[in-house]
């Protein structure tokens, strides 16, 4: 196998890409001068040595634990639980949320063989029962599995005396309702608030 074809073949691997995609992506890089190609596997091999998961909530980090973890100004009695290091992103991205993460390292997805031994639920437990948490706020995927999952949560902490609560899901902003599918309207319908 030559080495375009090797690098075709780990594109491809990628989430998201197919063989397409990972032609494309290879001949763009082979056109972009060596000085270029070398920062990009710099940047990749210095990301694999240095990027861990925090032990603490399971985001990714370049010391002992993450940011957010040594921060002392974010609030240590919430905790938002997210499938991965990439939810927390999204949510920081907001600007609104102040308290700390749970990363559980995917979804419940019984028929892939991921049961909840699979995720960090156990560590999610230990937290809750350290008792500083008050609020568990789950922001899983509005997917079948991460609903699945979410539920799952919300019965793991039913016998704890933390809150939990649930990302509100409903219409997006700037959507048109002839274009929203029969699940999300129902949530909205569901989650509907009064205006005066």
């Amino acid at each position: 196998m030559s080495a375009v074809d090797d690098l075709i073949t780990e594109f491809a691997k990628l989430p998201g890409i197919g063989r397409k995609t990972a032609q494309r992506l290879t001949f763009h890089l082979l056109q972009q001068p060596p000085d270029r190609l070398r920062r990009l596997a710099s940047a990749l091999v210095s990301a694999s040595d240095k990027v861990r998961a925090c032990p603490e909530c399971g985001n990714l980090a370049e010391g002992e634990r993450c940011e957010i973890c040594r921060d002392p100004r974010r609030d240590q009695a919430i905790l938002c639980v997210v499938e991965e290091p990439s939810g927390v992103l999204v949510m920081e991205r907001s600007g609104e949320f102040r308290g700390r993460y749970h990363v559980l390292g995917g979804h419940l997805d019984p028929l892939s063989g991921i049961g909840p031994d699979a995720l960090r639920l156990d560590l999610l437990l230990r937290r809750v029962q350290g008792g500083e948490i008050r609020e568990v706020i789950l922001a899983t995927n509005p997917s079948m599995e991460g609903e699945v999952t979410a539920t799952y949560v919300q019965q793991l902490l039913s016998g704890t005396d933390v809150r939990v609560t649930r990302l509100a899901r409903g219409l997006p902003v700037g959507g048109d309702l002839e274009y929203v599918d029969g699940v999300t309207l129902a949530h909205a319908l569901v989650a509907r608030q009064e205006v005066r």
